[in-house]
């Protein structure tokens, strides 16, 4: 699998890319987890967005939210993978150009998540360490992680 990656504003997707990573989104979160939720929370047009193709083929994908705009932190969020390659280490790869990207974009500082409190074994293998109670957001439960910045 030969896998690349772009990160762009977006005002730099183009339509067929915006597309794309709405309708993942979709696929996954409202359709196969069965939430029903506005995913166009007017908090894409300020953030930054990662895509992991293969070919042509968006694999992964993650949203990179500058400091200020969901928590005081930059945070990474709509973290997800293609249904046909789960198990692959998808969401690994995605999450650790996540991690470099936030900091290239935004520099160093910590990075806050909303979990979905199932994937905390994998948040935690990468640094993140869970900050508060656990919320539900839309019937899944959820909880805050941060990882803290190597500077700190």
């Amino acid at each position: 699998m030969n896998l690349t990656h772009s990160v762009k504003s977006f005002q730099d997707l183009n339509v067929d890319e915006l597309y794309e990573l709405l309708k993942l989104r979709s696929e996954v979160f409202v359709v196969e987890q069965n939430c029903v939720f506005l995913d166009q929370d007017d908090k894409d047009q300020k953030s930054f967005h990662l895509m992991l193709f293969s070919d042509k083929q968006l694999l992964g994908y993650s949203r990179l939210v500058p400091p200020g705009l969901s928590y005081p932190e930059m945070a990474i969020g709509r973290v997800v993978s293609a249904p046909s390659v789960r198990g692959k280490g998808i969401g690994r790869i995605v999450m650790e150009l996540s991690i470099q990207n936030c900091e290239k974009l935004f520099g160093a500082g910590n990075i806050r998540i909303g979990a979905q409190t199932y994937a905390l074994g994998f948040y935690s293998s990468l640094g993140f360490v869970a900050d508060g109670e656990t919320y539900d957001e839309d019937g899944i439960e959820h909880i805050e992680m941060v990882r803290k910045s190597v500077s700190d």
